[in-house]
């Protein structure tokens, strides 16, 4: 297998040597010039897997080399990490108009050039392979068949990353000692032989009712089948027969194949529906003649399959309101709510909140090869008086970012970014966004996809475009240009 080859442009000879020696033992090839002329030849020549370029060059200087590479087609997708120094950070925002992906400021830090180098080759990698996959589809396919495959693929890698982290931590994953925590485990284990009974998980957002209905999967006789997640809330309604029973090849306009729906790839095992509170009216009346007879009849077939599968169901809404007001059917839910189990929010188990704390403190310095640091009496009395509006997710990313800020050392006070979107008058932006997004519905187009990151990050950061950019490692331009609707501070 070939080495990743990295070129590397600096006219400092100490930058070059320093920058080989720390990514040599990483595994790359390293290419190194001292000139923006000979980087733009030896690229052309040796078509590089990511560049360093210096802005900082006599005669081509980076930004003339930046927008040389992304004019010529040979060299447009090498992503282009910037070397600056800090007094040049400003002009660096003319780099990433050009095509830059990231910057990295003298003098640099071992640990950031190896992790900023590994995430855009990732990146980069992932691109292709996509560019590749979009290129491989049939021109004569419509828009329909091709929106269907690549949300199916979507759901196959988003099943399969969930699935892993599930696997992982298994029921590990409910840290905590609280009464609420151990009445679901204890609704776990009861459930654990009654394979065919619907259960319903209801929470707030954030509180684990996904991670319920994954342990509730693999703690039964089906943890050999497939476990499909599905957000009601992402089905097109010109699709949801299709997705849900499938169709048959001639069905409609661009239906060049059998397809078979979230049913029959859930046959032998379990059926999650997600946002079930928002699932469109239309499917509420197919979705309980399925699960009265256990019969689903493609689109445009006359013949109709046995399908055996267990519904687990989740929501955050009232569904009591929902069935007065006529938004959901009452028969519906009783075949769904067979078995209920709530998900409490963490500001109702506090006494869980230094397990979890300390929990994912060790995940994920495990996952950055550190020892785990404790948590001093400060953060943790920060961290009992927060209101915790994210739940348990708002928690993990916390840590996540304590981590990060502490350096691997003891996470004080100063290290937690807690955030009240209620007192963030920033947040309002994204309060207003319209679609709520979720895990079910990541776009495959890059563009969006950056889009619903960035909506992510301020999700996650209570509307705080600083704190957002540097959650994603990018300049806050970057998120004014992505979302217009964000006020510049």
């Amino acid at each position: 297998m070939n080495r990743p080859r990295i070129l590397i442009a600096d006219d400092t000879p100490a930058s070059l040597t320093l920058l080989s020696h720390v990514l040599e033992p990483q595994g790359y090839e390293i290419l190194a010039v001292s000139s923006g002329k000979d980087a733009l030849k030896l690229a052309e020549r040796a078509r590089p897997d990511l560049i360093l370029l210096d802005v900082m060059m006599p005669g081509h200087d980076g930004f003339h080399v930046c927008r040389t590479l992304k004019a010529e087609e040979a060299t447009r997708d090498i992503p282009v990490i910037f070397i600056t120094s800090r007094q040049e950070t400003e002009s660096v925002l003319n780099g990433f108009r050009m095509g830059a992906v990231d910057y990295i400021v003298k003098p640099f830090q071992a640990e950031e050039v190896v992790t900023r180098v590994a995430t855009h080759l990732k990146i980069s990698g992932l691109t292709r392979e996509l560019q590749q996959r979009n290129a491989e589809l049939e021109a004569e396919v419509a828009r329909r068949v091709e929106a269907e495959r690549t949300r199916d693929k979507a759901t196959q890698r988003l099943s399969s990353l969930a699935s892993r982290e599930a696997q992982r931590w298994g029921l590990d994953g409910f840290v905590g000692g609280s009464p609420h925590m151990q009445r679901i485990l204890a609704d776990i284990e009861r459930l654990r032989n009654f394979a065919k009974t619907s259960v319903l998980i209801t929470g707030e957002s954030g509180t684990g009712k996904e991670l319920v209905a994954r342990a509730l999967h693999h703690h039964s006789p089906r943890a050999e089948a497939a476990f499909i997640p599905v957000n009601c809330v992402a089905v097109p309604a010109d699709l949801l027969e299709s997705l849900f029973f499938g169709h048959v090849k001639g069905a409609f306009t661009g239906a060049t194949a059998d397809r078979k729906g979230y049913f029959e790839l859930a046959d032998g095992g379990t059926l999650f529906l997600d946002e079930i509170g928002d699932m469109p009216a239309a499917l509420q009346a197919k979705l309980l003649r399925v699960l009265e007879d256990g019969e689903v009849t493609p689109v445009g077939s006359t013949k109709s399959h046995h399908v055996d599968v267990r519904v687990l169901s989740a929501t955050n809404a009232d569904l009591s309101a929902k069935i007065l007001s006529g938004e959901f059917r009452q028969d519906l839910y009783y075949r769904l709510a067979r078995y209920t189990v709530e998900t409490a929010p963490l500001r109702e188990r506090r006494e869980d909140l230094p397990l979890l704390a300390g929990h994912f403190l060790k995940v994920f310095a495990a996952e950055m090869g550190m020892a785990a640091p404790a948590l001093d009496e400060t953060a943790l009395k920060l961290l009992q008086h927060h209101s915790f509006p994210g739940n348990v997710r708002e928690l993990k990313n916390a840590m996540e970012r304590a981590l990060i800020l502490s350096g691997g050392k003891t996470v004080r006070r100063e290290h937690l970014q807690l955030f009240d979107m209620a007192a963030n008058p920033a947040a309002s932006a994204v309060k207003a966004a319209p679609a709520r997004v979720s895990s079910e519905s990541v776009p495959m187009n890059l563009e969006a996809a950056e889009h619903t990151l960035i909506q992510r990050a301020l999700e996650q950061t209570g509307g705080n475009v600083t704190e957002a950019a540097r959650l994603l490692n990018v300049n806050r331009s970057r998120i004014y240009r992505r979302m217009p609707g964000v006020k510049q501070a």
